[in-house]
């Protein structure tokens, strides 16, 4: 058993790994201002081994005090997304940047962390080559600035595994639909429609529950993978925008895909990624794209409760 820190442990995937880390018998401690949904981690009070702090990451003595505490770091908390980030500058640099220096500079050598980035920082890959983690970082939005600078604040703890991670999709106890699996299945169902520009626009996937496992096999390797990044995705999921709708018409038959020309997407990330490197270290992501879009489509058609996205 493990003490382990998670920072914005009550978001999308926080909520889920704290649920698994806490079912396979860790002690789990989540600090979290839970803005978007305050019932994310309600299933878990009951539990001796969980505890919710209620407090900014911001506040140094707060997660100084925490790390004292906690062998395994695992930094969550940060505002998600383009759109997000562009409309909270100064916000978004102190929460994704800020914060996880000052995390840094105060963890000693028993502290492990495990820190999550996204691989958009590979912005606009080559046509017919895949990104791996010694492809040159060109983040396109301040988001991807803001995760690669504190990746590279992360790397200087030897202690330390970065995950770079595909766009996630699948349900969660805090849901998102404004990720693009998620938004295209929802919108899918809403609009009996997809409006989709630059539909050849490439990108890598993953399902949370395979975020969630690779982080827990990542806990119980750690010496293995330390001092090292690794990209985390679905080798089968290396597709296409207009692919993806494909997927979802092959669910939904009513719907119709119509493809805006002449217009850009305001998100101009288009790569494929290469996961060989997990996957040569023994862990590989197994769901299905087809599995998570039914998984999609059940949730949105059955729950009508309103999802509070981030922006």
């Amino acid at each position: 058993m493990s003490r382990i820190l998670i920072t914005g442990g009550g978001g999308y995937i926080g909520s889920m790994l704290s649920t698994e880390l806490i079912r396979i018998g860790h002690k789990v401690t989540v600090i979290d201002l839970m803005k978007y949904k305050k019932d994310s981690l309600n299933h878990l009070f009951f539990n001796k081994n969980f505890k919710l702090i209620e407090k900014d990451v911001r506040n140094k003595k707060v997660i100084k005090d925490l790390l004292k505490k906690n062998e395994f770091i695992i930094p969550l908390a940060a505002l998600v997304g383009a759109p997000l980030c562009e409309k909270n500058k100064k916000e978004a640099l102190s929460v994704n940047h800020i914060s996880i220096k000052n995390l840094v500079s105060m963890c000693s050598n028993k502290n492990k962390i495990i820190f999550l980035t996204s691989n958009s920082g590979y912005g606009v890959g080559e046509k017919n080559k895949f990104c791996d983690e010694n492809s040159p970082l060109r983040p396109v939005s301040l988001y991807g600035r803001t995760k690669c600078d504190a990746e590279n604040e992360v790397k200087k703890h030897k202690n330390s595994i970065c995950f770079r991670l595909a766009t996630v999709f699948g349900c969660s106890y805090r849901m998102r639909s404004d990720l693009l699996v998620n938004n295209f299945v929802y919108s899918a169902l809403k609009n009996k429609k997809l409006t989709i520009y630059e539909p050849n626009f490439r990108r890598n996937f993953i399902h949370i529950a395979d975020v969630v496992s690779g982080i827990v096999f990542a806990v119980k390797n750690f010496n293995k993978l330390k001092s090292n990044i690794y990209n985390l995705g679905l080798s089968s999921a290396n597709i296409s925008k207009i692919m993806l709708a494909k997927k979802i018409k092959n669910q939904l038959k009513n719907i119709k895909i119509k493809i805006v020309k002449n217009k850009k997407d305001p998100d101009q990330r288009d790569y494929f990624v290469s996961n060989k490197k997990i996957e040569k270290k023994g862990y590989k992501a197994k769901i299905s794209l087809e599995s998570g879009i039914s998984e999609l489509i059940y949730s949105f058609s059955s729950d009508n409760r309103k999802i509070i996205n981030n922006y």
